[in-house]
C-alpha cells in the first residue's frame, strides 16, 4: 500500500513565510552590499576630488610711480611677480578670469588688471607677472599725509590682491567654476633719502593667503 503524504495549510503557511523571509534576507544583503560599495566609491571620489587650494607667493614688487596730481587724485604704476603652485598630485587646475590690483591702507590705488588664463598641471609652479596702473584715481585727502608718515618710518606697506575663478580637472572630468581670492602683503623700504627716480623695490618672498 502506498502512502500519501499531505501537508496541512499550517505547514504551507510556514513554508511560505520561510521562503519570504529568506528572500527578504537576500534582498537586504544585496542592498547592503550595494550601499557599502556606493559609499566606498563616493569616499574614494571625495579623496580624489577634494583638492588642496593653490598656493601663491609674492616674489617681487616694484613701485615705479605713486604721485598725487591733486590732493585727492593719484597716478600709480606697480609691477608684481607672483609664484603660483598647484600642490595636488592628482588634480590639475584651470585658472579663469584673473584680475589683480593694489591697495594702500584700505584704498585701491590701481585699476583692476586682467591676467591671461592658464592651465596648471599636477604639482606644477608658474610665475605670473602683472603690471598695475592707475591714472587720476580718487583717494582720500589724507593720502599724501599717510605716505609722508611712512617715508619717515622708512617703509610702505601695500596689499596686493588677485581674484578669479578656477576649475579642478581630474582625468577628463572638469568641475564647475569656483571663485578664489589671493591676498599678499608687501613691505617695501621707503626712506627719506630714497631717490625720486628710482623704483621702490622688494624682492623678499612673501607667502600669500588664498581662499577658495
Amino acid at each position: 500500500m502506498s502512502q500519501v503524504f499531505s501537508k496541512s495549510p499550517k505547514h504551507c503557511a510556514e513554508r511560505r513565510r520561510f521562503t519570504i523571509s529568506k528572500y527578504h534576507k537576500k534582498l537586504f544583503f544585496a542592498f547592503s552590499s550595494f550601499l557599502t560599495l556606493l559609499l566606498a566609491f563616493i569616499f574614494l571620489i571625495w579623496l580624489t576630488l577634494h583638492p588642496s587650494k593653490p598656493q601663491f607667493s609674492l616674489t617681487q614688487a616694484d613701485i615705479y610711480q605713486l604721485s598725487l596730481t591733486r590732493p585727492s587724485l593719484l597716478n600709480s604704476s606697480i609691477q608684481l611677480t607672483f609664484l603660483s603652485k598647484n600642490p595636488n598630485k592628482r588634480v590639475a587646475i584651470y585658472y579663469d578670469q584673473l584680475q589683480a590690483y593694489a591697495s594702500y591702507k584700505g584704498q585701491q590705488i590701481t585699476v583692476d588688471t586682467s591676467l591671461p588664463p592658464f592651465y596648471q598641471d599636477h604639482e606644477e609652479a608658474n610665475l605670473l607677472t602683472a603690471f598695475l596702473q592707475g591714472t587720476a584715481l580718487p583717494v582720500a585727502p589724507s593720502f599724501g599725509y599717510e605716505v609722508g608718515r611712512d617715508q619717515i618710518a622708512g617703509k610702505i606697506v601695500l596689499s596686493l590682491k588677485v581674484n578669479g575663478k578656477l576649475r579642478w580637472k581630474v582625468g577628463s572630468w572638469v568641475s564647475g567654476r569656483y571663485r578664489f581670492n589671493v591676498n599678499c602683503v608687501s613691505i617695501i623700504a621707503f626712506g627719506p633719502n630714497t631717490a625720486p627716480t628710482s623704483p621702490l623695490s622688494s624682492n623678499r618672498g612673501t607667502q600669500c593667503s588664498t581662499t577658495v
